[in-house]
């Protein structure tokens, strides 16, 4: 048993969907540790966030400094959920996009969320409880072209995450993975956003949803959901 602090651990924070849970799941009380690699934009959410949230500058693709927040987090603080929501992507067909970039997309999408599983599990595990909710994308449910990357980022983080939730059935530790559709944060270009930001869903509603799930502490886990535009696709 532990007397520490509970806290959630999102990553991703400084804007879009990151920042909008870090507000959310601040506004309901709830101390969040926000990382991301844009320590200014952290700072402005801390001004306006106060003590709820613990800003810490961090690039997801250092495996290192991925075990240094970790150890850091967990010497004061019981994680008690982390939230995978670092994310890039490049929007080129898969022959315009450098293998560089390629590889980029692919260490902060998909190994980077696996560094910060990793950190979690052994403790979630000792405790027989947390929760590990991932931000995902339609691209795992459908086809587009000019993402060949990102998909299959987004892919490989959910394939490893399905087979991970079976091999923790027994362990008490929810895994749920998020896959929203078009939504309007700066991920978008100014043109896309000016065309089509009506249509999208916003990050504040993705947020509320993402939370009352995380609230949910019954023996019921919504594993695997797709949020897409009333309207659909873009």
């Amino acid at each position: 048993m532990t007397d520490k602090k509970k806290i959630v651990w999102i990553t991703g924070t400084s804007s879009g969907i990151g920042k909008s849970l870090a507000e959310i799941f601040s506004s309901n009380g709830v101390l969040v540790a926000g990382t991301a690699r844009r320590k200014e934009l952290l700072s402005d959410i801390q001004r306006n966030l106060g003590e709820l949230f613990i800003p810490i500058q961090m690039d997801i693709t250092n495996k290192a400094k991925v075990t240094e927040v970790y150890s850091a987090l967990s010497a004061e603080y019981e994680i008690d959920a982390l939230i995978n929501n670092a994310g890039i992507t490049s929007f080129r067909n898969a022959i315009e996009d450098s293998v560089e970039t390629m590889e980029n997309i692919i260490q902060t999408n998909l190994l980077g969320s696996i560094y910060t599983i990793k950190s979690v599990l052994p403790d979630m595990i000792d405790r027989k409880r947390g929760t590990i909710i991932n931000i995902l994308s339609v691209v795992t449910q459908k086809i587009f072209t000019g993402s060949s990357a990102y998909s299959a980022s987004k892919s490989g983080l959910l394939a490893f995450t399905q087979v991970l939730r079976e091999e923790l059935r027994d362990k008490n530790i929810r895994v749920i993975n998020i896959s929203p559709g078009p939504t309007a944060t700066e991920i978008w270009n100014e043109k896309v956003l000016a065309k089509h930001s009506e249509r999208m869903m916003s990050s504040v509603a993705i947020a509320k949803l993402i939370y009352r799930l995380y609230e949910e502490k019954s023996n019921l886990v919504a594993e695997e959901v797709v949020l897409r535009p009333i309207t659909g696709e873009l």
